[in-house]
């Protein structure tokens, strides 16, 4: 699918794994943190404006509402840029929400786009077909200039999912279960095609989970076919077009799995990797400081409305934090109306603002020495969360707010 995608974004006929090549660009994605060195290597290109005002999505969300005079100023130094090249796609405070929920809401992306962020996690368009991926700032400054950007054409790696999921089981224990499996360099610089009949029993909150956390398998990207589900969600959120690829029936794979997504059971990742998977049923008792429900990984409705589930009518332990962040004023708005907000804040949570605040140790969370951190974010590095001998475990939504309940690393089925 992605090479289909990337020869026809280069006016190729075809392409092959390895060829350098240079395509054109649908989307050109920056944040708070990324955008201001984007911008300053872009004033050193002595270009006119950027390429196209439409084409170019300008969101905060790493460190709003600013948390100090640094962070103010980086989203001023965006802010200006915006307002100087009139950029259609810029979402400030108040219309804003985290990158990889919010343009997918917007219906920014959709099936057979080429998109490039500055943010690892831009893979997570994938999950409506189409072809998406993190570069650095440089590349973001090239791309808003131009429309373009090189590329070397990945390999694939081909997931045929099958079966269907249990209850509480998710996207995230998905791709968890995945990244045990073949390690945080398994997929490097390739593109992870999740494709079979189980695709059809994943949601598409479920698909932007997994495609979003393709990078912690050292991805170029993760793509998924276009279904009824995928074409309702994009007629539901965009008035674009979208053009459909499909791989060849005799398409080459470097490598295939088959995961019988029934058999998958709650899966965390322990410190210090995404790698360091284990199954609910094989974890010791570990005591924890510390529930993050949020983040471009898991802070989408489907995320929210599982967490109310098993909160509602119950109280998180004594001395624990859980703070919840809906990732867009969407949906924010949408668990207000259902009701979620009254259960989390009754059950002694508390809900932000939508950020990236704490998946990056920004701000709304930071773990103090030796603390431990349930998170459904979606990176467990050392120091990640804050302090440098705190500990991080990613889990699903489920595990992590009956964790927040228990005060230790537990299952629903544990409640």
């Amino acid at each position: 699918m992605t090479q289909k995608i990337l020869a026809a974004a280069a006016g190729l006929e075809k392409v092959e794994a390895g060829q350098l090549i240079e395509a054109n660009l649908d989307l050109v994605l920056g944040n708070d943190i990324t955008s201001p060195v984007a911008i300053k290597e872009m004033e050193k290109m002595n270009v006119n404006g950027v390429f196209h005002k439409d084409k170019i999505a300008l969101v905060p969300d790493h460190f709003v509402p600013n948390k100090d005079i640094k962070s103010a100023e980086h989203c001023k130094c965006v802010r200006e840029f915006a307002r100087r090249n009139e950029i259609t796609n810029y979402f400030e405070v108040g219309e804003m929400g985290i990158e990889h929920a919010l343009l997918p809401e917007k219906g920014l992306t959709v099936a057979g786009d080429v998109i490039i962020g500055a943010d690892s996690h831009t893979c997570t368009y994938g999950a409506l077909g189409a072809f998406s991926t993190g570069v650095g700032s440089t590349d973001m400054a090239a791309g808003m200039a131009t429309g373009k950007a090189w590329f070397k054409v990945p390999s694939a790696i081909k997931f045929n999912l099958v079966g269907k999921p249990s209850k509480w089981i998710s996207g995230k224990d998905v791709i968890l279960h995945i990244i045990g499996m073949i390690g945080v360099d398994g997929a490097l610089y390739k593109s992870m095609e999740f494709v079979g009949e189980g695709v059809a029993n994943l949601t598409m909150d479920d698909r932007f989970t997994i495609a979003n956390m393709a990078i912690e398998a050292g991805g170029k990207n993760g793509i998924f076919p276009v279904d009824d589900l995928a074409i309702a969600y994009m007629k539901e959120h965009s008035n674009r077009e979208f053009k459909i690829f499909e791989a060849d029936a005799d398409a080459v794979y470097d490598e295939e799995y088959t995961i019988d997504l029934s058999t998958l059971k709650s899966t965390v990742a322990f410190p210090h990797l995404p790698e360091n998977t284990h199954t609910i049923d094989a974890i010791d008792e570990i005591a924890i400081d510390q529930v993050v429900i949020g983040s471009c990984t898991n802070g989408r409705i489907d995320d929210l409305r599982c967490a109310a589930e098993i909160l509602k009518g119950r109280h998180v332990a004594k001395g624990m934090r859980c703070i919840i962040i809906p990732a867009t004023q969407a949906i924010y708005m949408q668990a207000m109306e259902e009701g979620l907000l009254k259960i989390f804040i009754e059950s002694g949570a508390v809900v932000s603002t939508p950020t990236c605040g704490p998946c990056l140790g920004g701000y709304m969370g930071i773990l103090a020495e030796g603390e431990r951190c349930v998170s459904t974010t979606n990176r467990n590095f050392v120091g990640r969360m804050g302090h440098i001998t705190s500990e991080i475990y990613l889990a699903s939504p489920a595990v992590a707010a009956a964790s927040a309940i228990t005060g230790k690393i537990s299952g629903p089925n544990d409640l």
